[in-house]
C-alpha cells in the first residue's frame, strides 16, 4: 500500500526567522493513487498579525484566529496523520521550514518531520523538471493540467492540498481507476447509491460496439506509448 499526504500551510508572512508563525495546517490522504476522504485541517492561534500581504492570500484575520488551538496543543495529532506517509508538498522547504520551527519551539521533544514519515516529495521540482522554463506555481499548473471546481478567491491550506493532489495525480499520469466511479449518486427515487462498479455496456443497451480498424488500433498504440514516455507511467490499457 502506497500512503501519501498532500500538505500545504498558511503561515503570517514568508520567513519564520522573523518570527513568523503557522495558521492553518491542510493534509489529504491518497492510497494507491485514490483520495480516501481522510483529511486533517487546523487553524492555529499565532499570538501575532499577519503581514499585510499574506492577509491579502489566505484572509485570515488576528480576530478570527484569536480561539483556535496553538501549535502545541494539536502537534500529536498533526504527527500521528502524516505519521509513515509521503508528503507531497509544493515547494516542501518553505511548508517544513514552518513546520519544524513550530515543533522546535516546544517545550517538549518532538520528533521533526523527516522522522516522522517515510519520504518527503517536493511537487514544484517535479513540475520544474517535467515543464523546464516554465511557471510551475500551483495556480499555473491548475490552468495547464484543467484541475477545477476549487472556490480559490483565497488561498487555504485544505482547499490547496486537494488541488494539489488532483495535480499531482495528473502529472504523474492520472487517477489509477479511470474505469470506475467511485463517486455516491442520486437516484430517481431520491435514494442514494455506491457506483463504485466496473462501467459495462450492459448497462446501456444503446451503447454500441465499433471495431477499430488495424490502422485505428496502430495510432491509438502508439498514442499510448506517448503517453508512457511522457508521464513515465504505464497506461492501464497496455497491461493487458
Amino acid at each position: 500500500m502506497t500512503r501519501q499526504i498532500v500538505l500545504d500551510t498558511e503561515t503570517t508572512g514568508i520567513d519564520f526567522k522573523s518570527g513568523h508563525r503557522v495558521i492553518e495546517i491542510g493534509c489529504v490522504e491518497i492510497v494507491n493513487r485514490k483520495f480516501t476522504g481522510s483529511e486533517y485541517q487546523t487553524y492555529l492561534n499565532p499570538d501575532r498579525e499577519s503581514e499585510e500581504g499574506a492577509l491579502k492570500v489566505h484572509g485570515l484575520t488576528f480576530e478570527f484566529l484569536q480561539d483556535k488551538p496553538r501549535f502545541s496543543e494539536v502537534v500529536d495529532d498533526f504527527l500521528d496523520f502524516i505519521n509513515g506517509s509521503e508528503l507531497l508538498i509544493h515547494n516542501a522547504d518553505f511548508d517544513l521550514g514552518f513546520l519544524n520551527h513550530e515543533i522546535s519551539l516546544l517545550s517538549s521533544k518532538k520528533s521533526l518531520i523527516k522522522d516522522v514519515v517515510e519520504k518527503v516529495t517536493d511537487t514544484l521540482q517535479m513540475a520544474r523538471e517535467k515543464h523546464p522554463g516554465q511557471r510551475n506555481n500551483l495556480d499555473s499548473l491548475v490552468q495547464r493540467y484543467g484541475v477545477g471546481g476549487y472556490d480559490r478567491e483565497y488561498h487555504g491550506a485544505l482547499v490547496d492540498s486537494k488541488i494539489l493532489g488532483n495535480v499531482y495525480l495528473a502529472m504523474t499520469g492520472g487517477q489509477s481507476d479511470l474505469l470506475f466511479e467511485t463517486n455516491t449518486i442520486q437516484n430517481a427515487d431520491g435514494n442514494k447509491s455506491d457506483s463504485s462498479k466496473p462501467t459495462s455496456s450492459k448497462q446501456d443497451k444503446k451503447t454500441k460496439l465499433v471495431k477499430l480498424s488495424k490502422q485505428e488500433e496502430e495510432e491509438n498504440l502508439n498514442y499510448l506509448k506517448k503517453m508512457k514516455e511522457e508521464t513515465g507511467v504505464n497506461p492501464l490499457w497496455l497491461e493487458k
